[in-house]
């Protein structure tokens, strides 16, 4: 009898394009049922995962996670193209993400590729090591 390959949290979230406290959420409050293993760490049956994953899948391009699992980034902010601004081998987008404004330069090569134009559909992928703090009062 074969047996279903057996992840860890983590494996399990990244599958489904889901933060890690996300999952332990989920598996916290039953929605999610894991195996415990002799150190009573949770393990996840890959084929439990196939039922949110078929949901998933019957979500509109837009609303899915399916491009969440196709790049590393998890800090992914949705928005409308509110201004682009190109100038010799840098470009300028203007994101709006619900009443934030996020800017990002991009190389002209890479904007002229991805073809935005204003009130088109984007995200900006955020992916850092450093986190600035401002202290404001």
């Amino acid at each position: 009898m074969a047996t279903t390959p057996l992840l860890t949290p983590r494996e399990a979230a990244r599958m489904l394009g889901i933060s890690y406290p996300t999952i332990k959420q989920w598996i916290l409050a039953g929605k999610l049922k894991t195996t415990p293993t002799p150190g009573g760490h949770h393990r996840i049956a890959q084929a439990s995962l196939k039922p949110f994953l078929a949901k998933d899948a019957e979500k509109p391009t837009e609303a899915s996670r399916e491009r969440y699992r196709r790049v590393s980034g998890r800090n992914q902010l949705v928005g409308k193209v509110v201004s682009i601004r190109m100038e010799g081998l840098l470009t300028q987008v203007v994101l709006q993400v619900g009443d934030t404004e996020i800017t990002s330069i991009i190389t002209s090569d890479a904007a002229r590729e991805l073809a935005l134009k204003k009130g088109d559909t984007a995200a900006a992928l955020v992916k850092s090591t450093d986190v600035m703090l401002e202290r404001l009062d």
